[in-house]
């Protein structure tokens, strides 16, 4: 007789072998990047995930007795990473900024988020992949992408380019913005505002940042991680949202007989999200030593190293070329919108 322990155990020793190939993958990461700081740990994931399952010796790994444990790592590690990125948060910095530099940050979110929006659906994008991809341009990154994702049920395999996405154009702002730092006539400070307001993930906003020395780079930092604040309740608008859809999907197929199991509608806010709220506060309070902080950044960097080389894993580069070309030209064009949008804010918010 298999009792549920049995089953547990099962399960989770499907599950181990590729937890370790991503465990192992993030300790690569972070080598590479202590090695070489230009390029962020995150990135670096993600790039292993897919030259793990697009080279012949260890694709087959990555399609057999890895996948259960690289899937799990690409949703589960995701949220555990997005909770420990609340830890990075004060909000006392955030008011530091003053009212008008952070009415300016969120309308370059609301503006980028739609307009991204906008372009995915012009593009004739299929599914959630507009949305998924707006979330992560506009706030972000990959957590923003995972957040969104949860909220309206998407499919793993649906937030593969997406991801992908992202770290293309993230990575391509790490070359390309400080080339155009002196021909804008940015300041330090002013550049790091630009990247802060107009680069996607954290990881490569200090990566593009910290090219034009710590004064760029603690402004970038402020400013992007008030945008990634704005995660929780756009993410709890859009699941107010897709609650209401289902109910009104469950009214129109009827209400169920006493006896019949209950639609099961999805939650207006995450609790993975909660929990980020929550780290954030309790960075807030100033209650936290340094070194609980600081292992809360590591455990951010482990986690959403592994879920990103689990994604990673999951895009066949010969399948992307044929299907995202579309996606890619897209992705490029909120690029330019975001940076545009950024710079225009950078230049208000000194005036």
């Amino acid at each position: 007789m298999v009792t549920a322990a049995d089953g547990w155990r099962a399960n989770t020793a499907r599950l181990l072998p590729g937890l370790a190939a991503a465990l192992a993958a993030v300790g690569v990461a972070l080598a590479v990047h202590q090695v070489v700081p230009m390029l962020p740990a995150m990135t670096i994931a993600v790039v292993l995930g897919i030259a793990a399952v697009n080279l012949p010796g260890t694709a087959s790994l990555c399609e057999g007795p890895l996948r259960k444990g690289l899937n799990f790592a690409g949703k589960h590690l995701m949220r555990v990473g997005i909770i420990f990125l609340g830890l990075k948060l004060s909000l006392g910095d955030i008011a530091a900024l003053g009212w008008v530099s952070v009415a300016l940050i969120v309308g370059v979110v609301l503006l980028s988020f739609a307009g991204t929006f906008a372009l995915g659906k012009l593009f004739r994008l299929d599914g959630d992949t507009p949305l998924l991809i707006a979330t992560g341009f506009s706030i972000c990154g990959a957590s923003a992408i995972g957040a969104m994702a949860a909220v309206k049920g998407t499919k793993h395999s649906d937030t593969v380019l997406p991801v992908a996405l992202v770290t293309l154009c993230g990575t391509l702002a790490i070359g390309v913005l400080p080339l155009l730092m002196h021909p804008l006539g940015l300041t330090a400070l002013q550049f790091g505002q630009w990247v802060g307001a107009g680069v996607h993930d954290v990881g490569q906003v200090v990566a593009t940042a910290q090219t034009a020395g710590t004064v760029a780079l603690s402004a970038a930092i402020v400013v992007k991680l008030t945008r990634v604040v704005l995660l929780a309740p756009i993410v709890g608008v859009v699941g107010g949202l897709e609650r209401r859809r289902h109910t009104r999907l469950a009214l129109a197929a009827g209400a169920p007989d006493d006896g019949a199991e209950r639609p099961r509608f999805p939650p207006v806010v995450p609790l993975f999200v909660i929990g980020f709220l929550a780290m954030i506060v309790l960075r807030t309070t100033g209650l936290l030593p340094h070194a609980a902080i600081e292992a809360g950044s590591v455990a951010q960097d482990v986690a959403l190293g592994a879920a990103l080389f689990g994604l990673g894993a999951s895009v066949r580069v010969r399948q992307l070329l044929h299907t995202g070309a579309r996606a890619t030209v897209m992705a490029l064009c909120s690029w330019a919108l975001i940076a545009a949008l950024a710079f225009g804010a950078v230049h208000l918010m000194g005036a």
